[in-house]
């Protein structure tokens, strides 16, 4: 199996409903950063590809028909480069103060505290320490941020040619996705999966689950999200 499709959009601009609705039009898996999650050993390889060393795609990515969402968007370059027939998907919100607000309770705040109190040699650590390289500068800094949003957007539409680039926002549903891949519509609601609520549901849970472990004394290390 080959890549059909990559996504260079950043998290929360929908990637999780994108992962579910291109697996429905792919019938195959699609990387998201709660693979990278699920499968730590994926780790070091991302870390590698984001500073430049990447691997076989092929051989890294077999069995996936699409990616979409941080650390696959970090890599879209140099993906873009090695799969040249695929569409490039920019998944975008309609603003950058919309896509902060959603931004910072969620995949901000879970970043911050696996960096603070996560052990060092655990490689997903070290994967939360790399996924924002080259495309967000400031963690700390709302305008930053903001700013760095933009000029991913204007790098990628620099870079792809027009004909391959597809936008989209959540809302857009199947059309654009359809019309990029050549399938067609599905009889069946778009996907809307993870909202901002959802996600501080999951992470209230983990946050209840993990003071209940440490009331409970030492035990195995507790198993990271599998969705940021």
């Amino acid at each position: 199996m080959t890549l059909r499709l990559i996504g260079a959009g950043l998290p929360r601009t929908g990637t999780t409903s994108l992962r579910r609705a291109l697996g429905l039009l792919l019938d195959a898996p699609v990387y998201h950063m709660s693979e990278a999650l699920a499968h730590p050993e994926h780790a070091p390889t991302w870390v590698a590809a984001i500073r430049g060393e990447p691997p076989a795609w092929e051989e890294f990515l077999a069995g996936y028909a699409a990616g979409v969402d941080t650390p696959f968007s970090t890599c879209w370059r140099d993906l873009a480069a090695a799969y040249p027939q695929a569409p490039v998907l920019l998944s975008r919100r309609e603003s950058p103060q919309v896509w902060l607000r959603s931004m910072e309770p969620t995949v901000l705040a879970r970043t911050r505290d696996t960096l603070a109190g996560g052990e060092k040699t655990d490689p997903l650590v070290a994967l939360f320490g790399s996924i924002f390289t080259g495309v967000l500068t400031d963690l700390d800094d709302p305008a930053e941020m903001m700013a760095d949003y933009e000029r991913h957007l204007a790098r990628v539409r620099a870079e792809i040619a027009p004909e391959r680039l597809v936008e989209w926002q959540p809302g857009e549903g199947w059309e654009p996705l359809c019309r990029a891949l050549d399938v067609p519509l599905p009889d069946e609601p778009f996907p809307h999966e993870n909202s901002t609520a959802d996600y501080l549901l999951r992470a209230e849970a983990r946050r209840r689950a993990a003071t209940a472990r440490r009331e409970q004394g030492p035990s195995t290390r507790p198993t990271l999200p599998r969705s940021i």
